[in-house]
């Protein structure tokens, strides 16, 4: 070991909540809120950027924003197989952080870059092949059309976006998620500006249409890239951990470990996205209107969904740091505090999308599509228990991906999200009169059956510690 190694163990002191008897909840509370805070503010700035997407993309009218949606379906899906396999750098990093073995934590950020180069390429090619997708499918021949041309810019993103979130994961690992947070933020009205000037065309630049917004987040990603690959190399305190040293040099037996503990979450991503992008399909199949509507309600349900997210991202360093330091009791104060603060905020939330849900379509589609702004209203309605359902079961994921734990929670999505959500929602949807009512309703029943398998399963390790594959 290098004295280097030696001073970055020293410095990696356990946090404050082992040593303090009588205090551990509050502290921990405290702690989450440190981490989830600046997280969840990330992620909900980066779904703003795709809110403004497709708000200024709806102005073009219900085609394009029906357009946006499949758009959308078909790049998520394939975008979840890299994005679970680098989800998997933070417990690999957090674990290595609770040990206190620096050299660990820079092994897992490289392995997760190499990872995302590597699933970047089919993930990229397939975007190309959007438009025979969809039709395949079903979907009306211009809607499919302008999803492609959506796609063709959009698909670029994904090599840069993936590899900011492999150093978002290093750095939440490590206890300092504030940078990524102002780069984010920085790019919000970069964003925005850049998707105006390339959709619509101004100050001499060409008018693009859906090419030009997919082109314009696509750059947007890769600068949010250069300037987090920049704080994690150049600033304090990560540039300790070196991690552009030995760069070239690909770590086979790491990477073989972040693919078993990433490849059942980017399944499990899969199958969650895949839920929804099947639901897309099924309101294209009812009505335009129909698709549109579960857009703008799925948008508000991933703005909410964002805050959870954030909370179980925080539970899982927070589990990861006390799996690496053999602490038993911190693991299970991390899951079940992460719990109870993720319901409360849900609940809040909901409430403030319920009694606002009117104002919200509006938002999205001005004044002119009533049945459009209607059926979104209804649909929010209707998802006030899947919102709470939802940020229970990311929590409670994120809490189990603490321990490495990601086998099981397949299986409970493969019953829940498909065997059970889906079921649900075909059924609903299409052999009952509530149309795509029903099938919102199919995706909360699946949502809560997920929700309710995670936390017994988190219930069940955490009780028993010698069962943890740390």
């Amino acid at each position: 070991m290098t004295s280097l190694d030696k001073i970055e163990r020293a410095a990696m002191a356990p946090p404050v909540s082992a040593a303090v008897p009588g205090r551990h909840l509050a502290i921990e509370l405290a702690e989450t809120l440190k981490l989830a805070v600046p997280i969840a503010l990330t992620q909900l700035g980066q779904i703003a950027m795709m809110t403004t997407d497709i708000a200024l993309i709806g102005r073009l009218g219900s085609e394009a924003m029906a357009a946006a949606a499949l758009a959308h379906t078909v790049f998520f899906v394939s975008f979840t197989f890299g994005m679970g396999l680098v989800s998997a750098v933070a417990p690999l990093a957090a674990q290595a952080f609770g040990a206190r073995n620096p050299h660990l934590i820079r092994r897992s950020l490289r392995v997760g870059m190499w990872a995302a180069f590597l699933m970047s390429l089919p993930m990229m090619a397939l975007s190309f092949y959007g438009e025979p997708i969809l039709l395949m499918l079903g979907q009306a021949p211009t809607a499919a059309r302008l999803a492609q041309e959506y796609l063709l810019g959009l698909t670029w993103s994904v090599m840069p976006a993936l590899w900011f979130m492999a150093i978002r994961g290093f750095m939440s690992a490590v206890n300092r998620p504030e940078p990524i947070l102002w780069i984010t933020l920085a790019a919000i009205p970069a964003n925005a500006l850049l998707v105006y000037l390339l959709l619509y065309g101004a100050f001499g630049l060409p008018q693009l249409g859906l090419f030009g917004a997919g082109l314009a987040t696509s750059i947007v990603n890769l600068g949010t890239f250069l300037a987090g690959l920049w704080f994690a190399a150049r600033r304090r305190p990560f540039r300790k951990f070196q991690i552009l040293g030995h760069f070239w040099h690909v770590d086979w037996k790491l990477m073989r470990q972040l693919v078993v503990i990433g490849a059942p979450i980017s399944l499990s991503f899969l199958l969650e996205y895949g839920l929804f992008g099947a639901a897309g399909l099924l309101m294209g199949i009812i009505s335009t209107t129909a698709l549109a509507a579960h857009q703008i309600a799925l948008q508000v349900a991933a703005i909410l969904f964002m805050v959870p997210f954030g909370i179980g991202m925080a539970a899982t360093v927070r589990v990861g740091h006390a799996i690496g330091r053999g602490d038993a009791g911190a693991v299970r104060r991390a899951g079940y505090v992460a719990t109870w603060l993720g319901i409360v905020l849900a609940a809040i939330l909901t409430l403030a999308v319920v009694i606002s849900r009117f104002g919200i379509a509006e938002i999205f589609l001005g004044e002119n599509t009533d049945a459009t702004a209607e059926l979104s209203a209804t649909l929010l309605l209707v998802g006030s228990t899947f919102f709470i359902a939802d940020a229970i079961q990311t929590i409670a994921a994120g809490s189990l991906r603490g321990m490495n734990d990601t086998r099981v929670p397949l299986l409970f999505a493969i019953l829940s999200y498909w065997l059970i959500g889906f079921a649900c929602a075909w059924w609903l949807g299409f052999w009952t009169s509530l149309g795509a009512v029903g099938v919102w309703s199919g995706l909360s029943v699946g949502t809560a059956v997920y929700a309710v398998l995670l936390l017994l399963r988190f219930r069940l390790l955490a009780s028993r510690p010698r069962r943890w594959r740390a």
